[in-house]
């Protein structure tokens, strides 16, 4: 089990988001989190990734990649996001470098030395989200599609285990989000999980998933199967 949450509390500093959490990913499984806006999903996706501080209480379980969150500590925090992809609706790209440097700026931070196979794993990841004409290109002169590929391809840089993605397509044009989509489901059958938080409905019949509610304060699980 790649996530393993039972009876989880959520909170936001003293203000309790969400209660009583059980939710569940596995290797290669889709994952949608939908909900209102307010409603939790991206404070439980920050939980994921240690961004937002979960906080012991009797009964509880959250696991990630073999680490009890509870008990996590502090240091141990950037070797858990290195098994990770993570991807944003605003995309987060360095402005003042081209997409090659961004890719090589997270590469390096994560331990890369070697020229060659920076270059070689750069190349990798462009051609999976189809950008390698895109290498020397700045953020500013990309779509917000093509942005979204980048920080797709910078997401899956080190082989993650699992893939969180924050409202990937909330700033894109149907067809465009529809392309992410599909191009995110790819990446299951690798055996990378991915977990999604989206208020695009329609993507669920087109790609199904599996799919947990946010709703006052409790996450529900409403589709648990293809």
């Amino acid at each position: 089990m790649l996530i393993d949450y039972d009876k989880v509390k959520v909170y936001q500093q003293d203000t309790l988001i969400l209660d009583d959490v059980s939710f569940h990913a596995d290797e290669g499984e889709f994952i949608y989190l939908i909900g209102k806006v307010g409603s939790g999903k991206s404070s439980l996706l920050k939980t994921f990734y240690c961004e937002l501080d979960l906080y012991p209480e009797d009964g509880e379980k959250a696991e990630v990649l073999g680490r009890d969150l509870l008990k996590l500590r502090r240091h141990d925090i950037p070797a858990l996001r290195r098994e990770m992809g993570i991807i944003f609706q605003d995309f987060q790209l360095l402005r003042d470098r081209d997409v090659f440097q961004n890719l090589r700026f997270v590469l390096r931070a994560t331990g890369w030395k070697d020229k060659k196979k920076i270059e070689e794993r750069i190349h990798d990841v462009l051609q999976a989200v189809e950008m390698t004409d895109k290498v020397h290109s700045m953020p500013h002169e990309l779509s917000g599609g093509e942005q979204q590929r980048i920080s797709i391809a910078r997401a899956i840089l080190n082989k993650p285990k699992i893939i969180i993605a924050d409202e990937p397509t909330g700033n894109l044009d149907p067809e465009t989000a529809d392309n992410i989509v599909r191009l995110l489901k790819n990446f299951t059958a690798q055996g990378t999980a991915v977990v999604m938080s989206t208020h695009n409905i329609s993507m669920l019949d087109r790609y199904p998933g599996f799919v947990y509610k946010c709703e006052n304060g409790k996450v529900l699980e409403i589709r648990n199967k293809d």
